[in-house]
């Protein structure tokens, strides 16, 4: 049986091994093309992969668990294995990776009773039972057991977001309890307080830093003990948020001066290698001073670009890989071609609010209540109440609500909201009549995935609605997670200029990538046979969203585009090549 050990340097089978990494996420990637980045990242020279598991693609709702397709971690970590390669793997419960709440599931915010992350027995009994199902799916995968997983991460970054020791040991015993034997680490931000806030013992400190090797390792030395240096997170670019003005991008000369200097003196895993896509409402978002959630595209500024395409950072990277191991010739297996099939013209269209009785049933209550509360994760909630006393609205303020709200009174948008605005006290001098239907359409724009303000992400209307200076009840509450759109019927009706669904036809000879330009539209989400590739937005930077052709079908294709802020030009383009800003 093979053996991986840490000591003065990692050994497998008792001989010096030098990791040299690079993090491709599964669940950011189609299936099918899974084989080729991996043998891209083999013919870079690399020997290991990295990966997260994302709690809430494995438990989208409490006790449901998914483990195919895109959630097939365990035949990730097998191919890789066929391709020679080892793998690291980081299945704590937080993930952060600019993921949706961290990698947490949403179902956790659905009672008052949960604290994130600290030893608190209602979130470590959520946890336990997670792991009993995880764990027996990832012990046979470790090189202890004939496998090729070499190591694995007992919580990320958990020095920038608190110090509950107690904690800490409670995620190492449960991997050692569920049968992880390989050996463990922590990776945290490269200062003596963070390193100190996130370690254990009983597993080897790692850093992630993206530059100033030299003097992070520096810090680092001190708390490993004698043990190897290793960056867990080389972070070799960015990422974008809505509205940053352009592609994040890192410089290609110093990260490969840092990338030479790391090899030169420990282990390194390059973050990322390929970054992928945040298909669904899957993006994070950041908020320091403001809400900044992430795009669709994960781009990064990769070593690969979304859509696998090599770029000049692989090949300066080859170099310097090549003085430290022989890079081999790996002849790449999958056959991948782009595509620009043009434009279509929209087929049908049908309004929200006239199609709600297919997609969603109404949970009636007379105060709001938060999407988790209800039941429900990600996507859109729709209140909607008549008005009652009030002849004409002057002031409306909502209480405890994220992230972005469109208001309507009858067919007339009143407010877009976003972020702050929703604190706000708005006034409307709007006239409105006895009976009328006031209407607000709230979207998670991605739950944040960094810092306390992680416990604050229920999404939706979590207290009331002031009108008038008074809170005003009865409302119709309609779950809209978007995942039940063959339901649409689209002779419903439609009203120009409001929250409504539009039907394409892709007729497909040859499959290939693709980019789905939406010249024209305002803001929204897009599914492609059933499958959400993801947001867009007008205000950039991305511009056109990636399709892999295994998710398009020979012949017949259909999209459908639901905006909300009532724009569309009534046509949409396929390219060949991306447009990320």
């Amino acid at each position: 049986m093979s053996t991986f050990e840490v000591k003065d340097t990692f050994y497998l089978n008792g001989k010096p091994f030098q990791i040299i990494s690079g993090s491709i996420h599964y669940f950011r990637i189609v299936p099918e093309y899974w084989r080729d980045r991996l043998e891209k990242l083999k013919g870079l020279g690399m020997n290991t992969v990295e990966t997260y598991i994302p709690w809430n693609m494995h438990e989208p709702e409490k006790g449901r668990f998914v483990f195919d397709g895109m959630c097939d971690v365990a035949e990730f970590v097998r191919l890789a294995g066929e391709l020679g390669l080892y793998v690291i793997l980081r299945p704590s419960p937080y993930i952060c990776a600019e993921w949706e709440f961290g990698g947490l599931p949403g179902w956790l915010l659905a009672g008052d009773e949960v604290r994130l992350r600290v030893s608190d027995s209602a979130f470590m009994d959520h946890v336990r039972d997670y792991y009993k199902v995880l764990l027996p799916l990832l012990r046979p995968l470790q090189i202890t057991e004939g496998g090729n997983v070499i190591l694995m991460q007992v919580e990320n970054e958990y020095g920038y977001f608190g110090n509950d020791r107690k904690y800490m040991e409670q995620m190492r015993d449960l991997l050692r309890a569920g049968g992880i034997t390989v050996p463990l680490i922590t990776s945290d931000g490269p200062t003596d307080e963070s390193i100190e806030g996130g370690k254990v013992e009983g597993a080897l400190p790692t850093g992630n830093f993206g530059s100033h090797t030299r003097e992070r390792f520096g810090i680092m030395k001190k708390h490993v003990e004698g043990g190897p240096l290793m960056c867990a997170e080389f972070w070799v670019g960015w990422f974008d948020h809505w509205g940053n003005g352009g592609h994040m991008k890192g410089n290609l000369e110093q990260s490969a001066a840092d990338l030479a200097e790391m090899l030169d003196t420990g282990h390194v895993n390059v973050y990322m290698f390929i970054g992928g896509t945040n298909f669904g409402f899957m993006n994070g978002s950041n908020y320091y001073d403001e809400l900044t959630p992430d795009v669709t595209s994960y781009d990064y500024d990769a070593v690969l670009t979304e859509a696998g395409d090599f770029t000049e950072k692989y090949e300066v990277y080859k170099k310097i890989i090549g003085k430290h191991t022989t890079v081999p010739q790996v002849k790449l297996s999958t056959e991948i071609v782009k595509k620009a099939y043009g434009n279509v013209t929209v087929k049908e269209k049908v309004g929200l609010f006239q199609a709600l009785g297919d997609i969603s049933t109404p949970v009636c209550n007379s105060y709001t209540q938060s999407m988790e509360r209800l039941g429900q994760s990600y996507g859109y909630i729709l209140y909607e109440s008549e008005i009652a006393n009030e002849r004409r609205l002057e002031k409306i303020r909502l209480h405890k609500a994220n992230d972005r709200a469109n208001v309507f009174l009858g067919e007339k948008r009143l407010l877009n909201l976003y972020d702050r605005e929703l604190l706000q006290e708005w006034e409307l001098e709007t006239d409105a009549e006895p009976g009328e239907c006031l209407r607000i359409l709230v979207e998670n724009m991605g739950r944040v995935n960094f810092g306390p303000r992680m416990e604050e992400q229920r999404k939706g209307i979590d207290g009331c609605v002031q009108i008038n200076g008074h809170m005003h009840h009865g409302w119709r509450q309609y779950c809209l997670p978007l995942d039940n759109l063959d339901r649409l019927d689209y002779t419903r009706g439609y009203e120009e200029g409001l929250p409504a669904f539009y039907r394409f036809e892709l007729w497909v000879e040859e499959k290939g990538d693709t980019f789905l330009e939406l010249p024209g539209w305002g803001k929204g989400c897009v599914f492609v046979n059933g499958f959400h590739i993801g947001r867009y937005w007008e205000i950039g930077p991305q511009k056109r969203l990636y399709i892999p052709a295994p998710l398009l079908r020979q012949g017949q294709n259909e999209i459908i585009v639901f905006e909300t802020e009532g724009k569309s030009s009534g046509r949409i383009s396929f390219c060949d090549e991306p447009d990320i800003g």
